[in-house]
């Protein structure tokens, strides 16, 4: 299933904890790559797994952002992993190290995260999402509930604050133009590619989009979510993907389904507005958070608060799930 514009020579994988030395890795503080990795099958579609912690602790699945991968976790995970879990996460499909698709919707996201999941086991787990990931995980908890025993959300509740919602009468007629308006741009993307460049190129690239995170962790993100080819290094990210669009829906069409969820539930928001937030408000959480539901604003903190804030955030969810 990999399509036309993928990687004209193999991509290598990112390193694993003890492949670390002798890489291309520029070593970051308080970061660990992961224990392990291993492959999913998803419908045809190879899925990248990573692991922190021991194989036989009890596990717990962290679900990246969009334009993210697992390894953005590489500074929160191993924190949780040290408490006793194991922390399990994958790459969305088109995003790092698994393989991409000829086309992307929140209905294959689903899929390939019960895929991971079953791959886990049967019983329910802790689950923990951020920004897209986080409303990807609304979205599984509110179709198999059984499968999931506490939800953490990391800044993944998007509002329509930003945007106009419709009603739901409407919605089909406009999930019809947006599927045709994304079929569209796969056509025109088919043939792209990630424009090259050296680590702080792509480190300063994608600063444009989080100012708030350091050059040196980003640095150290480019030979995780990255791979180098002889006229420099590219992002490992499908070229066909574009900000906003994972396929025809709306990823705040799932905020509302936070008031329904049986489960325990944290809601952790970070109250700096960046570009790559979501423009939600405490308001907003507070007044659809189930009876069971804690609401955690982080002051001074933006909307990547496992990054910048993962001892907090740790503390929270170890809370949670304990």
């Amino acid at each position: 299933m990999t399509d036309a514009n993928a990687a004209p020579e193999p991509v290598p994988r990112a390193p694993l904890r003890d492949e670390v030395a002798g890489s291309d890795l520029r070593p970051h503080p308080g970061t660990r790559r992961p224990d392990r990795f291993r492959h999913v099958d998803s419908d045809g579609l190879s899925i990248a797994v990573w692991e922190w912690g021991e194989p036989d602790a009890p596990p717990v699945l962290f679900t990246h952002g969009g334009f993210d991968f697992a390894g953005t976790f590489d500074g929160l995970a191993p924190l949780v992993a040290d408490a006793g879990w194991r922390v399990v996460s994958w790459d969305q499909r088109g995003h790092g190290d698994s393989e991409r698709a000829h086309l992307y919707s929140w209905g294959a996201d689903r899929r390939d995260a019960l895929a991971v999941m079953d791959s886990i086991g049967t019983d329910p787990i802790p689950v923990v999402g951020h920004s897209k990931g986080g409303a990807l995980m609304l979205s599984v908890a509110d179709a198999v509930p059984h499968r999931i025993s506490h939800l953490a959300n990391l800044d993944g509740l998007p509002t329509s604050r930003l945007w106009p919602d419709v009603p739901e009468h409407h919605r089909t007629e406009m999930r019809r133009g947006e599927l045709a308006a994304w079929l569209d741009h796969r056509r025109a993307a088919r043939t792209k590619i990630r424009r090259p460049g050296t680590i702080e190129d792509l480190a300063d690239r994608r600063r444009r989009m989080n100012p708030r995170l350091s050059p040196e962790w980003l640095q150290y993100l480019v030979p995780i979510g990255g791979y180098q080819q002889a006229d420099g290094w590219r992002w490992k990210i499908d070229a066909s993907l574009r900000m906003g669009g994972f396929g025809p829906w709306r990823p705040e069409w799932y905020t509302h389904l936070l008031a329904s969820m049986g489960m325990p539930v944290l809601c952790v928001l970070g109250l700096e507005v960046e570009v790559m937030g979501w423009g939600t408000l405490p308001e907003d959480v507070v007044s659809i958070l189930p009876a069971n539901g804690r609401f955690a604003p982080l002051e001074n903190v933006g909307h990547f608060v496992h990054i910048e804030a993962p001892e907090v955030v740790a503390g929270l969810i170890l809370e949670l799930i304990s």
